[in-house]
């Protein structure tokens, strides 16, 4: 047996690109049915109304799955944790394949919500085991940069495999892919003690109080559940701020959508290479974190603007820049659950976390309906967007004033 810390670096880069993957097929799984809506809608005979109603099945039995999955992660480990979610998320899109009634459908979007909410809790819980603490926060971005160019590529692959396979064999393709990255992880950990190593200079650990009475717990609990809110609100809601604002409608709006999920993804990586440099140049933990969660939140401070302006480059870029703001901000509040949470919790109070930040966008998503219901417009929601991330800085620093690292290196 050969533990994580023993591994050759080209070993280690493996195992990330495998959670990086991993990532991708959990939101390529999830995208299947919305890209090929109108075709599985004709076959099926599904009205819009159907189509909402699996949306929300899908959506409630991932925030269900939130409070259960962060508990099995910490309970598998990561080298059973990875091939176990993979495969159980896998065999759900799979299921997809032979679902011919409303009842079914409901079945498999549920299975699928609540498998899949074991991605997130797995994948940070490995890239802390994976990863030196110093390059964690620029493994967190370039797995969320992943995240959003495969929102930007799966509208475009998926399509081909529906007209290679029809819709019912696309989900059948893409589960046997999740099932065939499950094998592939059990080979390339076969052996591997993932544990953190006991470290002779390490901070001395808070105590171990319960998780529900733990401040770090709560701290990145609020921070998800404000910071979460705007980027559901924009995920849910950009496409009609585009039509409204500027008549734009069907293909026209893939131009600006695409742009804006651009801004995610360089906010992503700017999110995990720029605290990687800090803490290279001596910087300390909190400070490091703090200063790029600082960023983000101001990134996203300007977002009312789009409104003012009657230019659309200008409003696509103001949205780009809310993207990755938050993309920035998320990637750090990520890091620091690898950071400050021990390893036997991370996947708790990552999963907890979620299930906040989950929770925080089904709020948003009916605020929204009915402040645009009572003819209020976007401006409410983008004064909300533009103060949630210092709020949620500011939740931090109340809870945590100083960023206690449970490892001093490796």
């Amino acid at each position: 047996m050969r533990h994580v810390g023993e591994l050759s670096a080209r070993h280690r880069g493996l195992l990330f690109a495998l959670v990086i993957t991993a990532g991708v097929l959990n939101l390529v799984d999830r995208q299947v049915i919305a890209v090929l809506k109108p075709v599985i809608a004709a076959d099926l005979g599904w009205s819009d109304d159907d189509y909402g109603t699996l949306a929300a099945w899908f959506q409630g039995g991932a925030a269900v799955g939130f409070l259960f999955s962060g508990w099995i992660v910490d309970r598998l480990g990561v080298r059973w944790a990875n091939p176990i979610g993979v495969a159980a998320w896998s065999v759900a899109a799979l299921l997809h394949g032979w679902a011919r009634s409303m009842g079914a459908f409901i079945a498999v979007r549920v299975a699928l919500g609540a498998t899949e909410s074991m991605g997130t809790p797995t994948g940070i819980k490995t890239v802390a085991a994976v990863l030196p603490p110093r390059w964690r926060s620029a493994g967190f971005g370039a797995g969320n940069a992943a995240n959003s160019l495969g929102a930007i590529l799966a509208p475009l692959a998926i399509p081909v495999l529906g007209l290679t396979f029809g819709w019912r064999g696309t989900f059948i393709a893409v589960g046997l892919v999740g099932l065939g990255w499950a094998l592939t992880w059990l080979i390339a950990a076969r052996g591997i003690v993932f544990a953190a190593p006991k470290l002779a200079d390490a901070a001395p650990p808070l105590p171990d109080v319960p998780l529900l009475r733990d401040r770090r717990t709560w701290a990145v609990a609020g921070a998800k559940l404000l910071s979460d809110a705007t980027w559901w609100l924009l995920l849910f809601w950009l496409p009609d701020f585009f039509h409204r604002q500027f008549g734009l409608s069907g293909v026209a709006l893939g131009v600006p959508l695409a742009l804006a999920y651009g801004g995610a993804a360089i906010g992503s990586l700017i999110g995990g290479a720029v605290p990687t440099r800090l803490l290279g140049r001596g910087w300390s933990v909190n400070a490091a974190r703090k200063a790029v969660l600082l960023g983000g939140a101001l990134a996203v401070v300007p977002i009312p603007l789009a409104l003012l302006t009657h230019s659309y480059p200008v409003a696509v870029s103001l949205m780009a820049l809310a993207l990755a703001g938050h993309q920035a901000f998320s990637t750090n509040i990520f890091a620091m659950i690898a950071d400050i949470v021990p390893q036997h919790r991370v996947g708790r109070v990552t999963a907890f976390g979620s299930f906040c930040g989950n929770m925080g966008g089904v709020a948003i998503a009916k605020i929204a309906g009915l402040i645009l219901a009572a003819g209020l417009g976007y401006l409410p929601l983008l004064l909300f967007a533009a103060v949630a991330y210092l709020a949620a800085l500011g939740w931090v620093q109340l809870l945590l004033p100083r960023l206690r690292p449970i490892e001093a290196g490796s």
